[in-house]
């Protein structure tokens, strides 16, 4: 009787025990590769042919249509049959929509977001800091002719970008150096900042002044002010930006609006109960 007990409770234990092995290992992959793909038509809204997704992912052609198959049987990835194009999948945007609405500060900026951008005339702009980069995640588009434009979900440097700087303004001077170690110094513009002192210094001056100034680093002829707005332990939560043609904004209404701008974020860090450091 003992004996029959025994082999009851183990073969209900091996139920509820997990299987591990190759079969789990393998979904495991299935599913690296195919945030990878999913990745890599992100950065190529314009699409791209299946050879070029599997040289840049390094999978073989049929692996790659074989999971291409999959995202775009689920909505993730779209073919346009006529020119054999693959894109990102309309199911992302809800993907996306879900991240942004998780994160109430999202909402409650963009009044000011119009505010900024009505009053100065200029695109404004909200980003949060991620994987070493700055992230767009809200935008209020000015109405000129010409001005700044980013697309949602793009992807910028923080030590080249208006939002990206004002991210790392955030950060201590070793945290700081320990995120350029990882990123290094790009250039891209004659303009952009290629030396850890520079950039020290110029953090320093944006953390007094309350505000930090994009004076073409990443972009010839376009100038952005922008700020960090704070949660209740001190962490920046995002960084709102005024930006725009150098030619428009000249250094001295840069001034004028990064203190604008300065004003803005803590007025949205003492709304949302936030502490700036």
């Amino acid at each position: 009787m003992k004996d029959g007990m025994m082999a009851d409770r183990k073969a209900r234990a091996s139920r509820r025990t997990p299987r591990t092995g190759n079969h789990g290992q393998g979904n495991v992959q299935a599913l690296s590769r195919g945030l990878t793909l999913l990745d890599c038509l992100a950065s190529e809204p314009r699409g791209l042919l299946l050879t070029d997704i599997a040289r840049r992912v390094g999978l073989a052609a049929s692996t790659t249509h074989r999971l291409l198959a999959t995202l775009e049987h689920r909505g993730f990835a779209e073919l346009e049959a006529n020119t054999g194009l693959w894109r990102v999948g309309a199911a992302t945007v809800a993907v996306g929509s879900a991240f942004i609405r998780g994160r109430d500060f999202v909402s409650l900026a963009r009044p000011y977001m119009r505010e900024l951008s009505s009053r100065s005339g200029e695109t404004s702009n909200l980003a949060i800091e991620r994987d070493l980069g700055a992230v767009y995640v809200a935008q209020v588009e000015s109405s000129a002719t010409i001005r700044a434009f980013s697309r949602l979900g793009d992807r910028v440097p923080l030590a080249c970008s208006g939002v990206g700087l004002a991210l790392l303004s955030a950060h201590s001077a070793e945290e700081v150096e320990a995120i350029i170690r990882e990123t290094g110094l790009p250039e891209y513009t004659a303009n952009s900042i290629t030396s850890l002192d520079r950039l020290h210094r110029l953090l320093e001056q944006g953390r007094l002044r309350g505000y930090v100034v994009d004076d073409e680093y990443h972009v010839l002829g376009m100038r952005c002010v922008a700020a960090p707005f704070f949660d209740g332990n001190g962490e920046p939560l995002a960084a709102i930006s005024l930006s725009g043609p150098a030619a428009r904004l000249s250094p001295e209404k840069a001034e004028q609006l990064g203190q604008f701008v300065a004003a803005t974020s803590c007025e949205i860090t003492q709304r949302i109960g936030g502490r700036s450091t």
